[in-house]
C-alpha cells in the first residue's frame, strides 16, 4: 500500500496570507489512536492554538467513524479541533441554517444543485487559492465545475462513488451458466430467464430514504439516459436544455419500467412491485445472499451494506460472495459511459483554520488516507487505486481516473432542487406505485423553475 505524501503550501488562505509557522508540541512521530502520525506530512497547514472547526453533512455511522478518523493525524498535528456532526436532515435543513446564522463552518453536500442554491443565497466563502490549486493538479475540468456557481469556485470535490453498477452472487451466475452481459439488451434477456425459471424474481429494489424516498429510482432514469441516448442529450436534460417530458426522457423511463413496475421482475424477497417504496435502500439488495433474487442496481458505496452489524462476513469479490458490474451500454462497442456522485465541503465561515482543513480536504494526502480507511473511493488523480479496500474499488477508482471514460454527474443532484430532491424524487415513487410515465414526466417538467 502506498501513500501520496504530495501536497501544496497553504499561501493563501480565505484570501488573506499566513505567515509560514514553525510547529509547536508536535515535532518528529506522535502517538494518536494506537498508531503514529508523522507531522511533516502537515507542516504546510501550520499550526493553531485554540482553533476549532465544525463540519457538518449526511454521512453516518461507520463511514462517520472513518471520516473522522481520515483526518485524526492531521487535527492533532495542526491543533485545530475538528467536531463533525452527521445528520440525515442535512440536505433538508442546511439552508435554512445558513439564512439564520447557525450553519456549520463547513459543510459536505453531495449535490451541485444544493451548493448552487447555497451560493445564490450568499451564505458561502470562495475556495482560498490552495484548495483551487489541489483542484486543478488533482481532478478533471468537469470536477472543478461542479464545485463552481456563476464563475466563482466554492468548493474541492471529496469522495465519489460509481452509480450503475449491478449488484450479483458469482457463485450463482457460475452454476446457472450467466454470462455478465454486455448489452442494455443482454441483461434484459438475462432477466427474463431468471423470471421464466419461477423460482425468485430476478431483481430486488428499494426506494425508501426518509425525506428522499425515491432517489435510487432516478439512479435508474440516469443510467439509461446516458446509454440510450448519450452524454450530449443527457447534458441537456439536466440542464433543462430538452424538456423533462421529452420523448428521449420517456423512452428511458419505459425501458426502467420493464423491470420496477413489472411483476414478474420485482421485488425479490421482499414482495411485490408496490414494496420497492417502503424498502429501504441500505437493505434492499441483501436477499442476493439468500437467493432470493439475482439482481441489484446500486453505486459502489454499496459494498459497505453487505456486511450489516452483527452478520455473517460477506466477500466482495469476483470470486467471493457477491460482486457487481457495471450496466451494460445499449451496443456492443459503445464507449464506457457512467454516472456518478461526490460531495463538496463548502465553507460558511470565514477563517484561517477553516481553509486549512479545506486544503487539507482537498489533496491527495488525505484522498489516499481516507481511501486506504475502507468502503469508499475517490476521483482525485493522486490516488493510488490499490489503496482501495477492495476489487471493486480499485476497478472503480480505474474507472475514474481513465481519460476514456465518459462521466457525468447524477442528474438530479444537478438538477435545481425543485425537480431534482424533490418532483423527480416524489415522481419516481407516483410512478412505481401505478401513475404512467407521461403524466409523471409532465408534472416533472412543470416544476422547473422560471429562468
Amino acid at each position: 500500500m502506498r501513500i501520496h505524501r504530495r501536497g501544496r503550501v497553504l499561501a493563501a488562505v480565505a484570501g488573506v496570507g499566513i505567515a509560514t509557522l514553525a510547529l509547536a508540541g508536535c515535532t518528529g512521530d506522535m502517538e494518536e489512536g494506537g498508531g503514529e502520525a508523522d507531522c511533516s506530512d502537515y507542516e504546510e497547514y501550520g499550526t493553531f492554538e485554540d482553533a476549532a472547526v465544525t463540519i457538518g453533512g449526511t454521512i453516518l455511522d461507520l463511514e462517520a467513524d472513518r471520516l473522522v478518523e481520515s483526518w485524526s493525524d492531521f487535527a492533532e498535528c495542526t491543533g485545530i479541533e475538528i467536531d463533525y456532526q452527521g445528520s440525515s436532515e442535512f440536505e433538508a435543513q442546511i439552508a435554512v441554517l445558513a439564512e439564520g446564522g447557525n450553519a456549520p463552518d463547513i459543510g459536505i453536500v453531495p449535490q451541485p444543485g444544493l451548493l448552487a442554491r447555497l451560493a445564490q443565497g450568499g451564505w458561502l466563502i470562495p475556495a482560498s487559492e490552495a484548495v483551487e490549486a489541489n483542484v486543478d493538479e488533482f481532478w478533471s475540468e468537469d470536477w472543478k465545475t461542479y464545485g463552481t456557481y456563476d464563475g466563482t469556485f466554492y468548493a474541492a470535490p471529496l469522495m465519489a462513488s460509481i452509480k450503475g453498477y449491478i449488484w450479483y452472487s458469482p457463485t450463482e451466475f457460475e452454476e446457472n451458466g450467466w454470462e455478465i452481459p454486455a448489452t442494455l439488451d443482454d441483461l434484459s434477456a438475462l432477466s427474463q430467464e431468471i423470471a421464466d425459471a419461477g423460482d425468485h424474481k430476478p431483481w430486488c429494489v428499494g426506494l425508501e430514504s426518509g425525506e428522499a424516498t425515491g432517489w435510487p429510482g432516478t439512479d435508474w432514469i440516469e443510467d439509461y439516459m446516458l446509454r440510450l441516448h448519450g452524454a450530449d442529450v443527457y447534458d441537456q436534460w439536466v440542464t433543462h436544455g430538452i424538456p423533462f417530458n421529452d420523448p428521449q426522457v420517456v423512452e428511458a423511463f419505459d425501458a426502467v419500467g420493464e423491470y420496477l413496475k413489472n411483476d414478474d421482475m420485482v421485488n425479490g424477497g421482499i414482495g411485490d412491485v408496490s414494496t420497492q417504496i417502503s424498502e429501504a435502500f441500505q437493505t434492499a439488495g441483501l436477499p442476493i445472499l439468500d437467493g432470493e433474487c439475482s439482481l441489484h442496481h446500486q453505486a459502489s458505496f454499496y459494498e459497505t451494506f453487505w456486511n450489516p452489524e452483527g452478520g455473517d462476513e460477506v466477500e466482495v469479490a469476483s470470486n467471493g460472495d457477491i460482486f457487481g458490474f457495471l450496466l451494460p451500454p445499449a451496443n456492443a462497442g459503445d464507449p464506457l459511459s457512467v454516472t456518478g456522485g461526490g460531495e463538496f465541503p463548502v465553507a460558511f465561515r470565514d477563517a484561517e483554520e477553516v481553509e486549512a482543513v479545506r486544503a487539507y480536504l482537498s489533496s491527495d494526502t488525505w484522498a489516499n488516507n481516507r481511501v486506504s480507511l475502507g468502503g469508499v473511493i475517490s476521483a482525485n488523480t493522486g490516488v493510488d487505486p490499490e489503496n482501495a479496500s477492495s476489487e471493486l474499488l480499485v476497478q472503480s477508482i480505474e474507472i475514474l481516473q481513465d481519460p476514456e471514460t465518459t462521466f457525468r454527474f447524477d442528474g438530479s443532484d444537478l438538477m435545481p432542487g425543485a425537480v431534482g430532491a424533490a418532483s423527480f424524487w416524489q415522481g419516481i415513487v407516483e410512478w412505481v406505485g401505478g401513475a404512467d410515465t407521461q403524466s409523471v414526466v409532465n408534472e416533472i417538467d412543470a416544476s422547473w423553475p422560471a429562468s
